[in-house]
């Protein structure tokens, strides 16, 4: 569609300002080509004008939701995964892993240094054993207690019902 035709219809609908309005009165006027195009659109505007709209008949939605109705319901798709495939894929990777390690290990060499000579292990353990921490400790054992307890009980009350 040329932009003439554009104006031209937008002219017919009356969608257009007093300017554009005058420049198409004006083009309408002085050219014949375009005097004889908005005759036509006008005509066709008419003809479409005239023509009646179908309806639908009064039952028509409820014919289309009773053919739903009687179409059925789609299934959920179940695939089972094959545990067989799972565990090989595993066993591949567990495989490959300890390949690399057994290489790394057997192109390896050992040796240990002399620790004795820099380290001396003199711990003193009443230094990090101390009331606080003891009283710290034995409080975390108990609330962690009481949680799996709640979640046990909870859980036996869940399979009575």
């Amino acid at each position: 569609m040329n932009t003439i035709e554009q104006q031209l219809w937008d002219y017919i609908d009356g969608n257009l300002d007093e300017i554009q309005i005058k420049n198409i009165e004006e083009k309408i006027e002085s050219n014949a080509a375009v005097k004889l195009q908005y005759e036509e659109l006008l005509n066709l505007n008419f003809a479409f004008s005239e023509m009646e709209l179908d309806e639908p008949s009064m039952s028509f939605t409820r014919n289309v939701m009773e053919n739903v109705a009687l179409e059925p319901a789609p299934v959920s798709l179940k695939t089972r995964v094959d545990t067989r495939i799972i565990f090989s894929i595993g066993a591949f990777f567990v495989i490959s892993i300890l390949g690399l390690l057994g290489y790394i290990l057997y192109n390896s060499t050992f040796t240990m240094p002399n620790f004795g000579k820099y380290f001396t292990a003199d711990f003193n353990l009443d230094k990090y054993i101390t009331p606080t921490a003891m009283y710290v400790f034995i409080g975390l054992d108990i609330i962690i207690g009481l949680i799996f307890m709640d979640y046990v009980l909870r859980r036996k009350l869940n399979h009575k019902d």
